[in-house]
C-alpha cells in the first residue's frame, strides 16, 4: 500500500515527522508537502506560475506550492499513485468553523475529489507556545483511525478530519466520532504605513469563546476526546433548493 503525506505547516514540519514514525510499518510512505507554511490557504491552487520540485530525500518532497497542490500532484504522478492520503499533522486545532480556512484540511479535500481516500490530523495545541507538543500522541491517534478507515471504507465522497488534544496518550479520554462545532474569532485589520509612507494592512483575530454544544468537535476536543468529523466534499444545501426556486 501506498501512504501520501501532506500538510500546510511546510514540509520540515515536525508533524510530518510524527506521522511518518507512526505509519511507515503500515505502508511505503511518500511525502510531498510546501516548501513553506501555508497556513489558513484554503482550498488555493497555483494556476498562473510553475511549482518548484525540491527533492529532500528519496521519498520526501518539497512542493512550491499549496497543500491542495501537493496532494493533486502527489496523486498524479509525482510519486507513486497513494491508495490513502493523510494530511497533517497540524500545529494547531483545525475545529468548527476552521475547516474553512485550513490548507491541512483542505489536502484531505484534494484527495478525495480526485477519488483517493483520506483524512485530515491535527495537535490541538492550547496555553502557552512553549508547553510539550505531543506529536506521538496524534501520530498514535492517526494510526488508530487510519486502521480502522482501511478496515471500513469510506464513502467516495467523505474524508475524516480529526484533531487530538495536546496530551500523553494515556490522558486522552478516548476517540469519539462527533459533528463539526463553531468558532468565533474577533475580527481585525489593522492599518498601518510602512517607512515609505504607504498603507498595508493585517488581518484575522483571536479566538474568542467557542459557542456551546456538549456533543460538538470544539467541546469534545477541549474536555480531552480526540475527536473525529467526517466531512462532505458537497456544499450543496438541498433543503434551500425549493425555497429559491420559489424566490426565482
Amino acid at each position: 500500500m501506498n501512504l501520501l503525506i501532506t500538510n500546510d505547516d511546510g514540509v520540515d514540519a515536525p508533524g510530518i515527522d510524527a506521522l511518518v514514525d507512526a505509519l511507515s510499518d503500515l505502508a511505503e510512505v511518500w511525502v510531498v508537502a510546501p516548501e513553506r507554511e501555508q497556513s489558513a490557504q484554503s482550498h488555493a491552487f497555483t494556476l498562473h506560475k510553475p511549482l518548484r520540485v525540491s527533492r529532500r530525500s528519496e521519498r520526501r518532497i518539497a512542493l512550491s506550492g499549496t497543500p491542495a497542490d501537493c496532494a493533486y500532484a502527489g496523486i498524479h504522478g509525482l510519486v507513486p499513485r497513494p491508495d490513502f492520503v493523510v494530511s497533517g499533522i497540524n500545529r494547531g486545532a483545525n475545529l468548527g468553523s476552521d475547516v474553512h480556512y485550513s490548507g491541512t484540511v483542505a489536502g484531505a479535500r484534494e484527495a478525495v475529489l480526485q477519488g483517493v481516500p483520506s483524512m485530515a490530523v491535527s495537535l490541538y495545541i492550547r496555553g502557552v507556545n512553549h508547553e510539550d507538543r505531543h506529536w506521538a500522541t496524534a501520530g498514535r491517534v492517526a494510526r488508530e483511525v487510519l486502521q480502522k478507515a482501511l478496515a471500513h471504507g469510506l464513502p467516495a465522497d467523505r474524508f475524516l478530519n480529526v484533531n487530538v488534544p495536546n496530551l500523553p496518550y494515556e490522558s486522552l479520554r478516548g476517540i469519539r466520532a462527533v459533528p463539526i462545532g463553531r468558532r468565533r474569532y474577533t475580527s481585525m485589520v489593522e492599518v498601518r504605513e510602512d517607512p515609505r509612507g504607504n498603507e498595508y494592512v493585517w488581518i484575522g483575530g483571536k479566538p474568542l469563546a467557542d459557542e456551546p454544544s456538549s456533543d460538538s468537535d470544539v467541546s469534545m476536543a477541549r474536555d480531552g476526546w480526540a475527536t473525529v468529523t467526517p466531512m462532505h466534499t458537497n456544499p450543496l444545501s438541498p433543503e434551500l433548493i425549493e425555497v429559491v426556486n420559489a424566490w426565482l
